[in-house]
């Protein structure tokens, strides 16, 4: 039985689907079976991972509102064992038509249900919002891993994300845990860096990963490519932090 993890944080720009992306990639090359399922409009998780999104027919939006069977929209990555199951800009629109629906908050469960034991990790990448898109992403996972940017504002609103899955938690999935905080675009000879690193850890203590994402041009990079950065170059410091990352996730 697969572990179905969301990467959410409604704040933009914090590493988010690099994570989704990376993290996958990384998890794959170890020898896990993969499916990383892009519920973020803008779909960078699957066009980082070299998916022409203008060429599909069917992506998680016909799943979630057509009922689309979701094995039809999965496709395969150039990272053996990864494969993804991608988005699209008709996305935005899904939340409306999913108002009326019967149990609109568990539609990705269900489409999710039959595919966890075909992997070993199946990870969301969220969009950033606290929408029912993303309601939907942590109503269907197990846990959720909430990466925080190393920068002033890395905390004004994680309270808000908190309360939501305390939410979910009371009314939806009482089984939803924090996996972990994760520390992205870290730079050791920034104080602000070092000051916000230590209070995450101050805040949140054993519940944040060991593993550090620090600031890489090579991350930054390697979506242009449409690839994980450890196809893009290995031996990057990017590809370093994505692989910890992955090894302490598999030991947890």
């Amino acid at each position: 039985m697969g572990k179905v993890i969301s990467l959410a944080n409604q704040k933009g720009g914090v590493g988010k689907t690099t994570t989704a992306i990376n993290l996958a990639a990384s998890l794959a090359t170890l020898g896990k079976k993969v499916l990383l399922i892009d519920a973020d409009p803008q779909a960078n998780a699957s066009s980082g991972l070299g998916i022409d999104i203008r060429s599909l027919e069917f992506t998680i939006y016909e799943c979630l509102i057509d009922k689309v069977p979701p094995k039809q929209a999965i496709h395969p990555t150039e990272v053996e064992n990864l494969f993804v199951l991608p988005s699209h800009i008709d996305l935005v629109g899904a939340e409306i038509e999913m108002l009326n629906m019967e149990n609109r908050e568990r539609v990705m469960q269900e489409i999710i249900k039959p595919l966890k034991d075909d992997y070993d990790y199946l990870l969301i990448d969220c969009s950033p919002s606290l929408g029912l898109i993303t309601v939907n992403a942590l109503t269907a996972s197990d846990s959720v891993i909430i990466p925080v940017q190393c920068e002033y504002f890395a905390l004004e609103g994680i309270s808000k994300l908190l309360n939501t899955i305390k939410i979910i938690k009371s009314k939806l999935n009482p089984a939803l845990e924090i996996e972990g905080f994760l520390l992205t675009m870290y730079d050791n000879r920034l104080r602000l860096a070092n000051q916000v690193y230590a209070e995450v850890k101050k805040h949140f203590q054993g519940m944040v990963f060991e593993a550090v994402i620090t600031r890489n041009v090579r991350l930054s990079e390697a979506p242009s490519h449409g690839k994980p950065v450890l196809l893009y170059d290995a031996e990057s410091k990017g590809s370093s932090n994505y692989m910890d990352l992955a090894k302490e996730l598999i030991a947890k």
